[in-house]
C-alpha cells in the first residue's frame, strides 16, 4: 500500500473519550511508516505523543474547524508527509476541506460518522453542512443501520451511495471473562454476592440514575445483589445524592473512573453488564453505538442494553442481552434479577457474546476494512452497504433531511 494516511482529527488523547480511544486504536494498529495524525494541541500532548510510534503533527489551534488557515496547515502536513489518502476520524465539520487537501495531492477521503452526526442531520444549518460532506469525500462511513438512515436523510444520491459501514473494535484477549475480576472483587469487598456492573461516563443519558432507582426492586428480589458503578463525570453527584435518598448505600459501590489497563479487570467483577441509555433532549442526544456493550460481552457478561439510538445494534437480543425502556426503571428491574437469579442462561449469554464480538468486532478486521476504503487503487464502492439496510431516499421536504 504506497503512500500514506494523513489522520485528520479533533478527538485525540490525552484527551479521553470514545472517539479519541477509537482514533488512537486505529492509528495504532496501522503500519508505523503508514500513518501520519494532524490534531489540536491539547495540555500534556508532548509527553502523550512521545510514546507513539508514529508521527503527530500538533496544530497550533486548540480546536481544528476548517478555515482557510487550518485547512493550509492541514494541507502542509499532507504534502510533507507524502500523504495520498486522508481519514477524517470525525467527518463533521472537518471533512469539508477535502476539496483543499486533493489540490495537495490527497487520491482517497474517508471520513467517519459518529452519534453528533446523527443530530447534524436534524439541524437545518449543521444538515447543510454534512450534505456538502457526503458530496466531498470519496466513502462516508458510519457505526450502524440506526447511525445509517440517520447521517442518510440529508445526504444526495451520491453521498448516500458511498455510505460503508465502520465500527470500533474490540480486543478479546484483554477483555475477557476472569481477567482481573476476583482481585476487584477482592479489593472493593464483593465476593460472594451477585454484582451488577456499569462501566460508562456518567452522564444523564448513560442512565445509572435509573439503575440506581431500579435498584430497590432488584434487592426485594435479590438481597445480597450489588450495583458496581465504575466511572466518572458530571452525573455522579446527581446519582449519589439518589443513593442516599433511597438508601440502598450498602447495595451500591461508586469506583470512579479508574486506569484504562483496569477497566477489564472491573468489568470481569461483574455477574451482569447494563447501561440503560435512554435519548435526550428532543432526539438531540442518542446513543450511537455503546462500545462498552461489546466490552462487557467480550468480557462473558450477558448486557442489559437501553434502546437509544444505535446502541441495540451491540446487542444480538435474546442471545447475548436484552434491550430495554432505559426510562423504565421497573423493566430494567425485571432484566437484572432474570438474569442474576438464572446463572446458566446469563454464563450462555455471555459464552455467545464473546464469541459474536470476538468473530465480527475484532480490531484487525476493522482497521483492514478501513484500508481497502482508503486504498486510492482500489474502486470506491458503488453503493451503500448492505449492513446498514438504508431505507429509501425520502421524497420532498423530507428528502432534505426533515423530519415528518
Amino acid at each position: 500500500m504506497a503512500g500514506r494516511t494523513l489522520v485528520v482529527t479533533n478527538d485525540f488523547p490525552p484527551r479521553t473519550g470514545g472517539i479519541e480511544s477509537f482514533v488512537l486504536a486505529v492509528a495504532s494498529r496501522l503500519p508505523p511508516g503508514e500513518v501520519v495524525v494532524h490534531t489540536a494541541r491539547q495540555p500534556g500532548d508532548r509527553e502523550h505523543d512521545a510514546g507513539l510510534a508514529f508521527p503527530v503533527v500538533r496544530d497550533p489551534a486548540r480546536l481544528l474547524v476548517p478555515t482557510p488557515a487550518v485547512v493550509a496547515r492541514v494541507a502542509r502536513t499532507a504534502r510533507e508527509h507524502g500523504c495520498d489518502r486522508v481519514w477524517f476520524g470525525a467527518a463533521a465539520p472537518l471533512a469539508l476541506m477535502a476539496p483543499a487537501l486533493r489540490r495537495a495531492g490527497v487520491r482517497r477521503v474517508v471520513a467517519t460518522t459518529h452519534g453528533h452526526e446523527t443530530w447534524w442531520a436534524s439541524l437545518p444549518v449543521a444538515r447543510t453542512a454534512l450534505r456538502a460532506v457526503g458530496d466531498r469525500v470519496d466513502v462516508l462511513t458510519a457505526l450502524g443501520p440506526w447511525c445509517a438512515a440517520r447521517v442518510a436523510r440529508p445526504l444526495s444520491a451520491r453521498g448516500r451511495s458511498r455510505l460503508q459501514r465502520l465500527v470500533p473494535g474490540v480486543d478479546a484477549e484483554v477483555f475477557r471473562p476472569g481477567a482481573g475480576g476476583g482481585r476487584v472483587r477482592r479489593e472493593l469487598g464483593l465476593e460472594g454476592r451477585p454484582v451488577v456492573v456499569c462501566v460508562s461516563r456518567m452522564v444523564a443519558r448513560k442512565g445509572q440514575d435509573v439503575l440506581v432507582r431500579a435498584l430497590p426492586a432488584v434487592l426485594a428480589r435479590e438481597p445480597d445483589a450489588v450495583l458496581l458503578l465504575v466511572g466518572d463525570g458530571p452525573g455522579r453527584r446527581r446519582v449519589e445524592r439518589l443513593v442516599r435518598r433511597l438508601g440502598v448505600g450498602s447495595s451500591v459501590v461508586l469506583a470512579g473512573r479508574v486506569p484504562w489497563a483496569r477497566t477489564a479487570d472491573h468489568y470481569a467483577a461483574g455477574d451482569v453488564f447494563a447501561v440503560p441509555t435512554r435519548t435526550r433532549l428532543l432526539g438531540l442526544e442518542p446513543e450511537a453505538l455503546g462500545i462498552c456493550y461489546l466490552e462487557a460481552a467480550a468480557s462473558g457478561l450477558p448486557v442489559v442494553v437501553g434502546d437509544s439510538g444505535g446502541a441495540p445494534d451491540a446487542v444480538l437480543p435474546g442471545r447475548t442481552g436484552v434491550v430495554v425502556d432505559g426510562r423504565d426503571g421497573a423493566a430494567v428491574a425485571d432484566a437484572l434479577v432474570g438474569l442474576l437469579r438464572d446463572p446458566a442462561r446469563a454464563r450462555a449469554w455471555g459464552a455467545e457474546g464473546r464469541r459474536w464480538v470476538s468473530a465480527a468486532w475484532s480490531w484487525e478486521g476493522q482497521v483492514e476494512r478501513l484500508r481497502a476504503l482508503l486504498d486510492p487503487s482500489v474502486p470506491v464502492p458503488d453503493g451503500p452497504d448492505p449492513a446498514l439496510r438504508l431505507p429509501p431516499a425520502r421524497r420532498g421536504r423530507r428528502a432534505r433531511g426533515q423530519d415528518a
